[in-house]
């Protein structure tokens, strides 16, 4: 996802949706504050003071003491916003689950925020890495079910963009591309399923598509919340549907738990 797409996501509703999730999520668990953990998508880089640095600047502030943590895959920003388009997937989350092993500020657990691809890429560290646990999975915009094209180029590079989505267009299946190129290992054609399941390196596998891993299956059960939002006017990617669930749904759920949350907090302080 690009830069200029996140500039347009993080309205002021949808931070206090997000933050409403981060909250409740945390005080469903304990009292104190579980660390965040967020995978910025395409495009987009860690630290971008205009987007997921933004946000990650936005929680820190909203949630006292909080420590979040802005995935940054590679040793620079450039090499953070190459990765997320020509490092494989795998290695991608191979790369987060150790970070995420050797970082002592996470042993206890954590929460799992992830923006576009991001998303799907830290699902499947759940899946793939349970220790430590990841406590609760938000994924904005993400493609779980995967992608069948990428009909527009935002940001800073378009040309760099538009070179990856003409590799996809006409070999999303050849194995040097599906080992090199990030979205195609996400790419899903519903008009040729078997293709898919036999090539697809990353997103058949998370999604249990050919043999059944009941491990991965396990270890997405231990999450306590998995949600997932779908973006209804994305332009990045087809199909929306590939997200899930729309920022209306997530309004309507959170203001039902929030009244939950109202009414047994007035039972503890007022009755009890």
């Amino acid at each position: 996802m690009s830069v200029l797409h996140c500039n347009a996501l993080f309205t002021s509703r949808m931070k206090f949706v997000l933050l409403s999730f981060l909250v409740l999520i945390n005080f469903q668990i304990c009292l104190s504050v579980l660390p965040i953990v967020i995978w910025h998508g395409l495009g987009d880089v860690c630290c971008n003071p205009l987007s997921i640095g933004g946000l990650q600047k936005f929680i820190q502030q909203e949630i006292p003491d909080v420590y979040v943590i802005s995935l940054k895959i590679g040793k620079t920003i450039k090499e953070d916003f190459e990765n997320a388009y020509i490092k494989n997937a795998n290695d991608q989350v191979k790369f987060v689950c150790d970070l995420i092993r050797n970082d002592s500020k996470l042993a206890l657990g954590y929460q799992g925020l992830g923006i576009s691809q991001g998303g799907q890429f830290l699902r499947a560290v759940a899946q793939r890495c349970p220790n430590p646990p990841m406590a609760n999975l938000i994924t904005l915009g993400s493609q779980h079910q995967g992608v069948y094209g990428l009909p527009r180029c935002l940001g800073d590079d378009v040309k760099f963009c538009n070179y990856i989505r003409t590799l996809l267009n006409h070999g999303a299946y050849k194995k040097w591309i599906q080992n090199f190129i990030a979205p195609a290992e996400y790419w899903h054609d519903p008009l040729d399923e078997e293709t898919y399941k036999e090539a697809s390196v990353f997103l058949a596998d998370i999604n249990n598509e050919r043999a059944i891993n009941e491990t991965y299956k396990t270890n997405l059960q231990q999450l306590k919340n998995f949600v997932m939002v779908k973006f209804t006017k994305d332009t990045v990617v087809q199909p929306i549907e590939t997200g899930k669930i729309s920022n209306r749904q997530l309004l309507v759920f959170l203001f039902i738990y929030m009244s939950f949350f109202l009414l047994f907090a007035y039972f503890i302080i007022v009755i009890v």
